[in-house]
């Protein structure tokens, strides 16, 4: 296993093997496949390589139901640009460390990548986005308590997800709402008081995943958009329990029509 001791080197380790596995010199845009979005891969364009995620340097098989557990490149049909499909996400409450958390990113930085696009499932706030809407990231409440940026290294996260791409992605469906994004820690999920704490901070949607990538990817010089998928209201404005299967069973009702309206933006960036 590739030591994580110097994430910048095992970045520069994982792109190499990516890299010389697809047999080209450099990817142009990365995405990040969270729960319910993975069938927007296959309709990008060509897969000219597929690696499992635990051969890669620094990743791991996916401990989530849902994920995707390899590492692909595709041939974007609509401008044969290169996207780098990474199926395999590390999350915080996995117990890696925040370096294994940013690997990815870093290593689609490290591979040529100027543009990510950062996707989860997660849950609502706003009682008018049923199960099923997709909402893109306008910004973000890092919860988590810690940060993929060590040292006195000054990151500005300003617009840190990309007006410009945001814009794009309104093209394509001018009815996309946007919404802010808080990360908690988990695994387990927020509180009924969490969620209202969230809110009065300006929270529209929470999940465990996308901050923590997001400021590595602004920190490895990515523009980068998010969209989230709304799975479930939150725990307080759900009634019913929440549970895993449940947001597995809304990613698998959504993903025809996400998984087209991902494809379709990306093919634009």
């Amino acid at each position: 296993m590739t030591d994580l001791s110097d994430p910048t080197a095992a970045a520069r380790a994982a792109a190499t093997t990516i890299n010389a596995e697809a047999g080209i010199e450099a990817h142009d845009i990365a995405l990040v496949l969270g729960s319910g979005w993975g069938g927007a891969a296959e309709l990008l364009g060509e897969t000219i390589s597929e690696i499992s995620a635990a051969d890669v340097p620094g990743f791991h098989a996916p401990a989530v139901e849902g994920h995707g557990a390899t590492v692909r490149t595709i041939r974007i049909e609509a401008s044969g640009k290169h996207a780098l499909v990474l199926g395999s996400r590390t999350h915080y409450y996995e117990g890696k460390g925040v370096r294994a958390v940013a690997h990815g990113v870093r290593t689609a930085a490290a591979a040529g990548c100027e543009n990510l696009v950062l996707t989860n499932g997660c849950g609502g706030l706003n009682r008018n986005w049923a199960p099923g809407t997709p909402v893109l990231i306008s910004d973000h409440l890092n919860l988590t308590g810690t940060s993929p940026i060590e040292g006195a290294n000054f990151v500005d996260l300003t617009d840190l997800y990309s007006p410009h791409m945001r814009a794009i992605a309104k093209e394509i469906d001018p009815s996309l709402d946007e919404g802010v994004y808080a990360q908690f820690r988990g695994p387990h999920y927020e509180t009924p008081a969490e969620v209202r704490m969230a809110g009065v901070l300006g929270a529209d949607l929470v999940g465990m995943s996308t901050s923590l990538e997001a400021i590595a990817a602004r920190q490895a010089g990515l523009e980068l958009m998010g969209i989230s998928l709304v799975t479930n209201l939150a725990a307080g404005i759900q009634e019913t329990p929440l549970s895993h299967a449940e947001v597995i069973e809304a990613g698998v009702a959504a993903a025809p029509r996400i998984s087209r309206l991902l494809a379709d933006i990306v093919s634009k960036l």
